[in-house]
């Protein structure tokens, strides 16, 4: 989609994300078969099974603030290896490089962030690396991960009839940013719940060792479920449906929707929740079942590809809804 803003003297068109990359940057890569035409989450060197993934963070847009620095180091940490794990790669190293001032950077709160970053080693088993430093007004973090292997699960290949999973539950997350930034109130145990999900994602770490069995393409929910579904298929001629009840969500998400009488439709499509989203034959289902039922893994059927005649859609109950007016979060320029 394009948006238009007025500027004194032209009309300027904004670009979002992936019209940036496919104007400017993309031709640099055509000669790079790693860099998979940037149309993917890593870069994936086959010879030297080399997998990276980059990603950056902004204070006030990623993270409201930088008054918790041992929940945002978690919150960078987990989100930025969620791109290894859902293509089936184990996170081995990390860089970091920060960006702020003497107000954010103080001596308490550096002291919180080397904690909760150790923490997070030793949970994930990864290593810091490297990193940079230096000034600027907000706090920003870009995240460099490395990790080896064969193979991984690209995007673009989903098959017709594909079933499509989900990860885990979504929407917890979306609560959480909403209670941060005030728009709502609720009981400091509930929210200390949703706000924790913001924060500290429970990324299916474990999936990495199994995905490949039965994933024929996958990638991580970041910027929204139907918004990164699309992304995962936008270079075939194939086209999807999401089955909304069977979308999973927490019971708390779940209770709190019904209390207050709200759209659970409208709690699931946000992002930032970084459970991974993946298609697979429907001869896989028995596999997949046994294997979330070793590794102790909510997997959940939510839809299926169809062909690239059809149109995505929301399935709710015998209604379809338009996908594209659930797009989740978007980045513009």
């Amino acid at each position: 989609m394009l948006y238009w803003i007025k500027l004194p003297k032209k009309l300027e068109i904004i670009m979002n994300e992936y019209q940036l990359i496919n104007k400017y940057f993309r031709k640099l890569s055509l000669n790079n078969i790693p860099a998979k035409k940037l149309n993917d989450d890593v870069f994936f060197d086959k010879s030297n099974k080399l997998v990276i993934s980059v990603d950056a963070y902004n204070e006030g847009v990623h993270f409201p603030n930088f008054n918790h620095p041992d929940l945002v180091a978690k919150k960078v940490i987990r989100s930025s290896i969620s791109d290894l794990i859902s293509k089936g790669v184990k996170p081995k190293y990390y860089f970091i490089s920060g960006s702020g001032n003497k107000k954010k950077f103080t001596k308490k709160n550096l002291k919180k962030l080397s904690s909760s970053l150790m923490q997070e080693q030793n949970r994930f088993n990864i290593k810091l690396s490297g990193g940079d430093t230096t000034f600027s007004n907000k706090v920003n973090f870009t995240v460099t991960v490395v990790g080896f292997s064969n193979k991984i699960i690209e995007r673009n290949k989903a098959r017709l009839n594909d079933d499509i999973y989900i990860t885990g539950n979504i929407g917890d997350s979306y609560l959480g940013l909403r209670l941060i930034k005030g728009k709502i109130r609720l009981s400091p145990k509930k929210k200390k719940y949703f706000v924790s999900k913001y924060y500290i994602p429970e990324i299916p770490f474990k999936i990495f060792k199994n995905i490949n069995k039965f994933a024929n393409t996958s990638m991580d929910v970041s910027d929204g479920l139907f918004s990164d579904m699309t992304k995962l298929i936008n270079k075939q001629n194939l086209n999807y449906e999401i089955y909304l009840n069977q979308v999973p969500i927490s019971s708390q998400l779940n209770l709190y929707l019904k209390k207050n009488k709200l759209n659970k439709l409208n709690y699931i499509h946000f992002g930032d929740d970084y459970q991974i989203l993946f298609t697979a034959s429907p001869k896989n289902r028995k596999l997949i079942k046994s294997i979330a039922s070793k590794i102790n893994q909510k997997i959940t059927i939510i839809g299926k590809i169809l062909s690239g005649k059809k149109r995505n859609v929301i399935k709710i109950d015998n209604k379809s809804l338009n996908i594209s007016d659930f797009k989740g979060y978007n980045h513009s320029f």
